[in-house]
């Protein structure tokens, strides 16, 4: 049993908060927010500096723009930290909260939480046994249309709402994790939707370490069944019953995700490729991303996403808001 602080309640704050809850392998043994009330039986304090409990593990789930600093004295007080995504709000900022975690020796995970499901690793699993040979591309799309209340939120509405933070970055930390490191891209960004102070919707292309070549449409402010949240129906506040949102292609056969549906057996485009299904259980990737905590903390396990991954997906996002071609 692990006693861990919940910093910030709001959307993913308070799926944490629930999701904890019913782990019984967790103690939730305080929150921290100033701007929402706490939960029944659980300690609540409007600021870190207020927090007396016994703790071993922080979840970090504020503004960006705080993960560094919040996250930087959890560490120096020895608690675990697992912050949310994108891991700081600038490339200095991610690096000194991986700096104080490795002086304070303390364990730093990235809450890219959908490394977790297990279909994810099964998909990695396939990619890497070159069951479709050798990896050439790969097309991605996220689009969604997010509510009117949802941009209400004042900092929704401005620059820190762009979607390439909040939702892009789950898509490339996923691709470079099931792929590589992506090493070139050029992205083409729109604002012609919501004619806000932030990007609405884009087009990147990319290039990966070992040569696969992808895309990534993505945007806020379309419907859409192509998107992670709807095809796996992971996230309780956006409607499932979507379809696949990847599709890799390789030398030897093709396969989408995530219905793991696997394509081959064609030697040339005179063949009919065959068609089968891989199986995964399901998961609770919040929980799954609770248990892998645990094994951090008492049990000294690697993050499975940890500082550098979170720096490497930043890397990205930043080059795509950019607008402009980038090579590492």
């Amino acid at each position: 049993m692990i006693r861990i602080a919940i910093l910030g309640t709001g959307l993913i704050g308070a799926r944490h908060v629930i999701t904890a809850l019913a782990h019984p392998g967790i103690t939730v043994a305080a929150t921290v927010d100033p701007a929402r009330p706490g939960h029944p039986g659980i300690p609540h304090s409007a600021t870190l500096d207020d927090v007396t409990e016994q703790i071993d593990a922080a979840i970090i789930a504020t503004p960006t723009a705080t993960h560094a600093q919040l996250g930087a004295i959890c560490a120096k007080r020895g608690w675990a930290v697992l912050v949310e995504k994108p891991i700081a709000g600038t490339e200095k900022d991610a690096e000194s909260l991986i700096a104080a975690c490795h002086t304070a020796g303390v364990p730093l995970m990235v809450g890219h939480h959908r490394r977790q499901h297990a279909n994810i690793a099964k998909a990695r699993d396939i990619l890497h046994s070159g069951a479709i040979g050798t990896p050439v591309g790969v097309s991605a799309i996220w689009a969604v249309k997010k509510t009117v209340d949802y941009f209400k939120t004042e900092w929704r509405a401005a620059e820190d709402g762009s979607p390439i933070f909040i939702n892009l970055v789950h898509d490339i930390d996923l691709l470079q994790y099931l792929l590589g490191p992506i090493t070139e891209l050029a992205p083409i960004l729109s604002s012609a939707i919501r004619s806000g102070a932030t990007e609405d919707t884009g087009a990147v292309a990319l290039r990966f370490a070992n040569g696969t070549l992808g895309t990534i449409l993505f945007s806020d402010s379309a419907p859409s069944p192509w998107s992670f949240e709807a095809a796996t129906s992971e996230n309780p506040n956006i409607a499932g019953g979507g379809d696949d949102c990847y599709r890799f292609i390789g030398t030897e056969g093709a396969l989408a995700y995530p219905s793991l549906t696997l394509w081959g057996d064609a030697a040339d485009w005179s063949k009919r490729l065959t068609q089968s299904r891989e199986t995964a259980s399901a998961t609770d990737p919040l929980h799954a991303q609770l248990d892998h905590l645990i094994d951090v903390v008492t049990n000294g396990a690697t993050p499975i996403c940890s500082g550098a991954d979170g720096l490497a997906t930043l890397r990205i996002a930043r080059a795509i808001k950019e607008g402009t071609p980038w090579k590492s």
